[in-house]
C-alpha cells in the first residue's frame, strides 16, 4: 500500500480528524487533480475542473482543522475521488 493509499484510507475512515497533518490532506488534495492557489493570508484554495465545490483550507499550526478534515472526506465521498490519484507510483 503506498503512503497516498494510506493517507487516503486514514482519511475516509474519519478517525484521526483532531490528528490530521494539514500537509498531508493538501498532498491528498493535490493527488487527486486539485490545483492550488494561496492568499495573502494562510488561506489554501483548492478546484478542481468538473467539481463546483472549492476547498478552502487553513492550517492550525502543523495539524489540520477537524471540520476541514470532514470537509474534504465528504468532497471525496460525494464525487467518488479515490482511485482517481494523479500520483505516479
Amino acid at each position: 500500500m503506498s503512503k497516498f493509499d494510506k493517507l487516503l484510507t486514514k482519511l475516509l475512515f474519519g478517525s484521526a480528524d483532531k490528528n490530521f497533518k494539514f500537509d498531508d490532506l493538501v498532498k491528498i488534495l493535490l493527488s487527486l487533480g486539485f490545483q492550488m492557489r494561496t492568499t495573502n493570508s494562510s488561506h489554501h484554495i483548492f478546484v478542481k475542473k468538473g467539481i463546483p465545490d472549492i476547498v478552502n483550507l487553513q492550517p492550525n499550526g502543523s495539524k489540520a482543522k477537524p471540520y476541514q478534515v470532514k470537509q474534504v472526506r465528504e468532497l471525496i465521498v460525494k464525487y467518488k475521488l479515490w482511485g482517481n490519484e494523479q500520483e505516479s507510483k
